[in-house]
């Protein structure tokens, strides 16, 4: 079975990199693409989804920004299995810091040229939410485009969606991003900051296992 995996936000996939994903699977990467000025999440989704092969069964997995991408994924394209890692199942899970960003709709009045991270106040932003302990952690951001991170952090800002019970969670304990006592879990990484995926990968590795060993 083919498993198509998007990584978080503006990140390549070096934050995954070493993770042991089950030998049954072939994994697929799909890129992020830079949204067009004034697509709608919608549109940006289907074409976010277009190399996903539907003549044939497929799961698909999603970190951060891409566990939100690919759950939007599957009510047009209907997956096997949806595994997140570091995101969140619905709406009610965001943080307190997201939903004041949705109430006040601040990110989409911020000028894009806040968006460069490159900046030292960025990177600081960032350290501070992501991983504070993680000097390195720009290693991991590949999509500098202002348009798309202002974009994609209006996104997520604005994300409603239901509970969908096809989708298998696991949140690292520590992540300050997506609280984990704001989910149900069905896995936790003890220790895991938000990029667990990177610093646990052999704890991730053994719960994939175990998810698609079923």
């Amino acid at each position: 079975m083919k498993l198509y995996v998007i990584s978080g936000l503006a990140a390549d996939f070096k934050v995954l990199e070493r993770i042991q994903f089950p030998d049954q699977l072939e994994v697929v990467f799909i890129d992020w693409l830079i949204p067009m000025k004034n697509e709608i999440f919608a549109d940006y989704v289907k074409r976010m989804a277009e190399k996903i092969d539907v003549s044939e069964p497929f799961s698909l997995l999603g970190y951060s920004f891409g566990g939100i991408i690919v759950q939007e994924i599957d009510k047009i394209k209907p997956a096997e299995k949806i595994v997140i890692l570091g995101s969140i199942k619905s709406d009610k899970e965001k943080s307190r810091f997201i939903k004041f960003g949705e109430i006040t709709k601040i990110p989409r009045f911020l000028p894009e040229r806040m968006f460069n991270l490159k900046s030292l106040m960025m990177y600081s932003v960032a350290r501070k939410l992501v991983d504070p302990r993680n000097p390195k952690l720009m290693q991991y951001v590949k999509v500098t485009n202002q348009y798309y991170l202002k974009w994609s952090i209006e996104q997520v800002s604005a994300w409603k969606s239901e509970v969908n019970p096809k989708v298998i969670q696991i949140l690292g304990s520590k992540d300050i991003v997506f609280p984990v006592k704001y989910s149900k879990p069905d896995y936790v990484v003890k220790g895991g900051t938000h990029l667990f995926p990177a610093t646990k990968y052999k704890e991730v590795s053994k719960i994939l296992k175990e998810i698609f060993d079923k």
